[in-house]
């Protein structure tokens, strides 16, 4: 009993900060993204838009599985204390889940049209999004049927950025459908700052992560490293960042400074956010060792682009 009331608890809390929960089975969420509003209001985009040419205001920000993850990193905005590292339970088909996620969408930007300043053309093509944000929280690789997700989008000509931490690194190899644009995330340079960092759940974490590496240059999508940059955690080493991008093989590397939001400021200090200049100068550092080159900045998302 006391398990039920923590996961309505739960629910209630995240949906007061904007979730919406899908599915008779409640482990997939959609949450609309700041940059697809300030889009609507013609205030900027995000810089996805910038980077790889997708659409903030039909973006549909979404994870399958939301409670699940096989980390706790400091970093995470999200309250880790229900989070389960192995799915536990039913699940949801995709087609139903696309469906009510594309419905959940649709009523949260609902109050738009009441709204003098959204661009109205935007706010009519919001209603039907096109690509999906595979990121929102927990590891999506442990959904059960991820390949059917991505599949079921692909068949409604959505584009898919599927996120994942590089561990359930099987899920990864069995991946018959592949995502238009693969992320690894890349939190750290090594087993020791890994542990303290990201604070796997799993045993082998950095090696099943390594073995993920090794794996991303079998796909033929566009394929992403993505560092979230901790002022005095994990921005250190760029040799070592640079050896295990090498071995990636990746076709962009993304430099992204941690941002003090939500349940992290409970694990980190201000202090920890670094500035825009500080990632830059990390990210220069780590081009330079990788043989790649700065091709793109966001200085409103304090991110930097390699290739």
């Amino acid at each position: 009993m006391d398990v039920f009331i923590s996961k309505f608890e739960k629910l209630k809390r995240l949906e007061r900060m904007g979730y919406r929960f899908v599915g008779k089975n409640a482990h997939t969420a959609v949450k609309t993204c700041l940059w697809t509003k300030k889009s609507i209001l013609d205030e900027g985009t995000c810089y996805k838009q910038k980077f790889y040419g997708i659409k903030s205001h039909r973006c549909l920000q979404m994870s399958p599985s939301v409670f699940f993850c096989q980390q706790k990193c400091l970093f995470c905005w999200r309250d880790l204390r229900y989070t389960k590292t192995e799915w536990d339970g039913d699940y949801d088909e995709p087609a139903d889940i696309v469906d009510e996620c594309i419905n959940a969408q649709r009523s949260l930007l609902c109050g738009f049209f009441g709204n003098e300043k959204a661009n109205k053309e935007k706010l009519i093509e919001a209603q039907e999004p096109n690509n999906a944000a595979i990121s929102l929280a927990g590891e999506p690789l442990l959904y059960p049927m991820i390949n059917e997700l991505i599949r079921e989008f692909h068949k409604r000509k959505f584009t898919t950025f599927l996120v994942t931490n590089g561990i359930n690194y099987k899920a990864l190899e069995s991946l018959s459908e592949e995502p238009t644009q693969l992320y690894i995330s890349l939190d750290a340079p090594s087993k020791k700052i890994h542990k303290k960092l990201c604070r796997p759940q799993t045993e082998n974490a950095w090696e099943h992560l390594n073995r993920s590496l090794e794996l991303l240059p079998t796909f033929n999508c566009r394929k992403v490293l993505r560092i979230t940059a901790v002022n005095r955690k994990n921005m250190t080493k760029p040799s070592a960042y640079a050896s295990l991008i090498k071995k990636a093989q990746p076709d962009f590397v993304e430099v992204k400074a941690y941002m003090y939001l939500g349940y992290s400021r409970q694990r980190l200090e201000m202090e920890n956010m670094p500035l825009f200049f500080e990632v830059y100068e990390f990210a220069d550092k780590i081009a330079k060792l990788a043989n790649m080159d700065i091709i793109d900045k966001s200085k409103e998302s304090r991110v930097v682009l390699l290739s």
